[in-house]
């Protein structure tokens, strides 16, 4: 089972990425993807169009989202997996959390016009084909259509990383209410990209250790953010923490993102794979 070719974290138009839910359903069909979630940030309106096109083309499905977290005071993201996007209490945790990043996109909008920058906001929310969910990746895209920047890198380095002038404070959901919304929707919490975070040793495992007494039960071991020497640190991290391991390439774009849909290694042996756990939660 390690040998399945299971992507577990994307995103689309319903948060920061550039295809509709369809349009990827089929992209991951094609790259040979045998098990796929969408899981757009604290949004679940793609999850109808994600799971009907996969279902069309019988490409097995988990219902999925991924959740900003405040945590030592970074933005941690936490994938949850084979969730009810029906349920009441996570839906209701999602709609408070996009109103706190209405409330920080509108920031980040008067930051830039405040250096120089004017029409940031209205350039970003025009690019963002759901208006409660402009993003940080929507005002770099603008900035790169606009002339500001050549990439999103040299925005991200220059703009809206912590110290920079575009840079807002966030205050996500806490640690224990993400992982509360997903176990209580019936699914499995996971830790995202855990490599892309600058914790100290001290502060990884003090993520990892309340992340499992929260009720956490996975990281993200393989995805696209990390190296070969990352997917070995994290391996051993699933084993210390007994934590299930996934797979994702976290694709939001043909044009911006670094791995394809699918075009990852498959999970180091030794590990038990999330989708093991989520036997009967697959569509």
């Amino acid at each position: 089972m390690h040998e399945l070719n299971a992507d577990l974290h994307c995103h689309s138009t319903v948060s920061d990425g550039t295809l509709s839910p369809r349009q990827l359903a089929e992209r991951a069909k094609a790259n040979g993807v045998a098990l796929w979630a969408l899981t757009d940030h604290d949004e679940l309106a793609g999850q109808p169009e994600a799971a009907a096109a996969a279902r069309a083309l019988q490409l097995d499905y988990l219902a999925g989202v991924e959740i900003s977290v405040s945590f030592a005071d970074q933005t941690v993201h936490v994938v949850g997996l084979g969730i009810d996007p029906d349920n009441t209490a996570l839906r209701a945790g999602l709609a408070h959390t996009r109103g706190s990043r209405g409330r920080r996109a509108k920031a980040i909008g008067e930051a830039l016009a405040a250096i120089g920058i004017d029409g940031a906001y209205d350039g970003a929310e025009a690019l963002a084909e759901n208006p409660d969910m402009v993003t940080r990746t929507h005002f770099a895209r603008w900035l790169v259509f606009t002339g500001v920047c050549r990439d999103l890198h040299d925005v991200f380095r220059n703009y809206l990383t912590r110290g920079k002038p575009g840079h807002v404070p966030e205050q996500w959901a806490s640690l224990h209410d993400a992982v509360a919304w997903i176990v209580g929707a019936g699914g499995v919490a996971v830790i995202a990209h855990p490599a892309r975070y600058k914790f100290t040793a001290n502060e990884e495992y003090a993520l990892f250790t309340e992340f499992k007494a929260h009720g956490g039960r996975a990281v993200e071991v393989v995805t696209g953010s990390h190296t070969a020497a990352e997917y070995v640190r994290y391996a051993e991290t699933a084993r210390e923490f007994g934590l299930a391991a996934s797979r994702g390439s976290d694709f939001h774009s043909p044009d911006e993102s670094h791995t394809d849909l699918g075009r990852l290694p498959y999970l180091p042996g030794e590990l038990t794979p999330v989708w093991e756990l989520l036997a009967d939660r697959i569509q």
